[in-house]
């Protein structure tokens, strides 16, 4: 066995300890928690922590730390004995912090700071094992497609006007998503054509059927643009329903796309589904407003609370006051597009803006006088509340706004502007997200849900992980039994491979799933199987002659390619339900991948090293295998 090299030694010692450093943060339990964060116009200091913890000391609710963590995202973060001190903490510091603060359920972890600072952190729990509720949400497409239809009948009307091109007709074309232009002469619609080839270049554009002084011109998207029609229009949704999910406290939300036109979104630790719906179906809208006065008007205004008649007072994302004219300019609904990119002339990120033809000639008369002064984006969001008055729920609505950009105006424009001086290209990407998810692409239903209560949650923990331990018992037993000293050492290779799951899960950010715990089990089944097939080769080798050394030196050498064809069939397999796989059918293949890798490096490599060290350099008789 002097053939096994030493660097192979060092690989398995240094995968091992790795492995093993990864894995410990998931022996720490989480711990029931509530934390606080800034919402709008408030800060997260030391006065927030030592107010939480005045609050919790007038309810008599008893906390067991009270921490202030003022990284790039400032909480407070609050720890309990059992949940049910949490929610009652939770209850208690949303009513005394009112809407300045979002106050969040969550599970806090314990893990010691020096293992998070070299990114060892526990697995999160899925739903399944955290209690939750879940819904299955479904977009209309043909909504969207009908707003972009109506955006372009809208333009194309006005441009043709601006122009003095006389048309008898603008509307739907049947031929497809678009435009169908009906002209009194060939030259109107040659003009015609040039102008919208020009201006919205998206549009394929063609000749229809000619009659008496009836002259068709049809512009259609393509099939590519109205795939990514589609897939903007989600991905506006996602990012609006993540918006609005801040506002219910949820630390951990899960809010993505399955398929082609559905969200699934998950919220850890809630239970209220009416809650849910309710934030779910919130309106909310932009604001293109003028700016009024100087900084320090708005100051001022802000401190003395007299703010002139015709302006309003507005706060942004970091709390400072902004004064902006009463007067709209344009809306959200106005608005057709918002796209990230850079400014040429500048090199700087920027957001470009196109607007519909009502909102483009109101924003350039402003801007036509305006040109070196302020103008601000405000975006609205308006919530349905129900109280109950003398006995009879009564609906009402809570409105909050917000100004997301305030910047010069540098030029005259009309239904395309751009938005540039922002710090990065992330946060020009993330403004134009905001901008178009001031309101949701298009309608959406609810076409399932189901709620996981916290209790229901704990008991797939147990039984999880009682499944786990006893398919690992079992096969310890059995196979240490069986096969003596060889199986012994597969039994070291089976828990090294079970830790080395463990770790690359945890270092990943797999979610945890019940799922994700059957793949566990089944990986570890197809490492035990990987060293039947060597320890079988070992005595076969025996019988046929060959001595202790050279038996285990063919052995592996024989083995290792029926363990890898197994293991690469396995892997075919979990990468397709990756690719092609959903939800848990996705993290069930995902658990599958990395338990196939593990199993492969321990079953193979480990053992082997064990075996080199055990004998190695002797000179034996017999094997206990």
């Amino acid at each position: 066995m002097s053939d096994f090299p030493r660097w192979k030694y060092a690989l398995v010692i240094v995968t091992l300890a790795l492995g093993l450093l990864y894995a410990v943060p998931n022996l720490f339990q989480r711990q029931p928690a509530v934390q606080i964060s800034a919402n709008r116009g408030v800060s997260v200091d030391q006065a927030l922590k030592q107010h939480v913890g005045d609050i919790l000391a007038k309810d008599h609710i008893a906390f067991q730390q009270l921490e202030l963590d003022t990284g790039k995202h400032p909480l407070v973060m609050v720890r309990f004995a059992n949940p049910d001190v949490q929610l009652k903490a939770s209850d208690a510091l949303r009513k005394a912090l009112g809407q300045k603060y979002v106050v969040a359920l969550n599970l806090a972890s314990t893990v010691p700071g020096w293992l998070r600072a070299i990114h060892a952190n526990a697995m999160r729990l899925g739903l399944d094992l955290q209690g939750g509720v879940h819904f299955m949400m479904e977009v209309d497409q043909q909504a969207v497609r009908d707003k972009q239809q109506n955006g372009y009948i809208g333009n194309i009307r006005a441009m043709l006007r601006q122009h003095n091109i006389r048309y008898v007709n603008v509307g739907k074309s049947a031929t497809g998503v678009g435009v169908s232009v009906v002209l009194r002469s060939s030259a109107d619609r040659d003009q015609a054509a040039t102008l919208i080839g020009t201006d919205f270049p998206k549009l394929k554009i063609s000749d229809g059927t000619n009659t008496d002084n009836r002259y068709v011109l049809n512009a259609v998207m393509s099939e590519t643009d109205l795939m990514e029609l589609a897939q903007r229009a989600i991905t506006q949704n996602v990012g609006t329903l993540r918006n609005r999910i801040n506002a219910l406290g949820v630390s951990e939300p899960l809010i993505q796309q399955q398929g082609e036109n559905r969200i699934v979104v998950e919220l850890a630790g809630v239970q209220d589904t009416a809650e849910a719906k309710k934030m779910l179906g919130a309106v909310a809208t932009l604001e293109y407003r003028a700016g009024y006065g100087t900084p320090e008007q708005a100051a001022q205004a802000a401190k003395t609370g007299i703010v002139p008649p015709e302006a309003r007072l507005y706060y942004n994302r970091q709390g400072q006051p902004i004064l902006l004219n009463k007067k709209i300019l344009a809306t959200g609904n106005q608005l057709i597009n918002a796209s990230s990119g850079m400014d040429p002339q500048s090199g700087t990120p920027d957001v470009n803006v196109t607007l519909n033809a009502a909102a483009a000639k109101r924003m350039f008369d402003f801007t036509s006088v305006n040109v070196g002064k302020m103008m601000g984006v405000v975006y609205k969001e308006t919530i349905p509340e129900e109280k109950v008055i003398d006995g009879k729920k009564v609906r009402t609505y809570k409105t909050t706004e917000t100004v997301i950009n305030y910047a010069r105006v540098d030029g005259v424009f009309s239904n395309k502007f751009m938005t540039n001086g922002l710090a990065s290209t992330t946060a020009a990407a993330n403004l134009a997200l905001l901008l178009r998810s001031g309101s949701l692409a298009a309608p959406m239903r609810i076409i399932a849900e189901r709620v996981i209560g916290p209790s229901l949650g704990r008991d797939n923990i147990r039984k999880g992980m009682w499944a786990i331990a006893i398919a690992l018992a079992a096969l310890l037993v059995c196979f240490g039994g069986y096969y003596k000293l060889f199986g012994l050492v597969a039994d070291v290779a089976l828990v090294g491979c079970l830790v080395l799951l463990v770790a690359v899960m945890s270092l990943v950010g797999v979610t945890l799933t019940m799922p994700g715990i059957a793949g566990i089990i089944l990986a570890l089944g197809m490492a035990i199987d990987a060293n039947v097939l060597i320890c079988e080769r070992i005595r076969e080798e025996l019988r046929n002659g060959s001595t202790p050394l050279a038996s285990i030196r063919t052995g592996y050498e024989k083995a290792w390619s029926t363990i890898i064809d197994a293991h690469v069939t396995h892997a075919l397999a979990a990468i397709a339900l990756m690719a092609f796989g959903t939800g848990a059918i996705r993290g069930f293949g995902v658990t599958l991948f990395i338990g196939i890798v593990a199993s492969l490096f321990t079953s193979v490599t480990v053992t082997h090293a064990i075996t080199a060290a055990t004998h190695g350099g002797r000179k034996l008789k017999s094997l206990s295998v």
